[in-house]
């Protein structure tokens, strides 16, 4: 599967777009960030591809993209700022590839919390977040979210203390769905079928 360079605020931007057998589910296009750069973060890491799978199957277009300094994006790692920016060239870009259709935004890990921070810039029509880092970032409660969301997390997440993710869905004026999953780890180590059951259920 080969990958297309795009424009970015820091010079190019690494994506891979794939496209379902058929299109359907209101031919939605599903933007999926990926995890923390510094820590080995990539639109390859399995949690990311298997939301994109999800996505694929559900009859939407999926498009992963590295932030800048990862693979072949340029630039350097600009603690979830620069990354925001990224994520509004990419969905630029797929507006331009696939205009008057909806984006639905996802990220795993950082990448949930880079997608939280710019969804409403992003003008996405649906939000979800895999194990966010609540905590090591700044997730505080912004104006009310009033697009649907939602929230997987693992009750056995060694990064991020899911009564912390717990206690942060409790506080949203507009709770999301929430998936408190028992059994499942951070990167959800041989519970991916789980997940991308879950990511079908919430946007089938």
């Amino acid at each position: 599967m080969s990958s297309t360079l795009i424009n970015g605020p820091a010079g190019q931007l690494e994506l891979i777009a794939e496209e379902p057998v058929e299109l359907r589910n209101g031919s939605a296009i599903a933007i999926i960030c990926h995890p923390h750069p510094l820590y080995g973060g990539t639109m390859q890491n399995k949690v990311v591809h298997i939301i994109a799978k999800a996505c694929l199957g559900l009859g939407m277009s999926a498009i992963r993209f590295n932030f800048r300094g990862v693979g072949q994006s340029e630039g350097h790692f600009e603690h979830g700022l620069g990354e925001q920016q990224d994520l509004l060239a990419v969905s630029e870009w797929a507006r331009q590839q696939y205009p008057n259709r909806p984006i639905w935004l996802a990220g795993f890990s950082f990448g949930s919390f880079v997608a939280y921070k710019s969804f409403k810039q992003v003008n996405a029509e649906r939000l979800l977040l895999v194990a966010p880092p609540v905590g090591l970032f700044e997730f505080k409660p912004m104006e009310e979210i009033n697009i649907p969301w939602a929230v997987v997390q693992g009750k056995e997440d060694e990064i991020t203390p899911p009564e912390s993710v717990e206690s942060w869905v409790n506080y949203q004026p507009l709770a999301p769905q929430f998936f408190f999953l028992d059994g499942v780890s951070h990167f959800f180590h041989g519970k991916l079928i789980l997940l991308r059951e879950i990511v079908q259920q919430i946007w089938g």
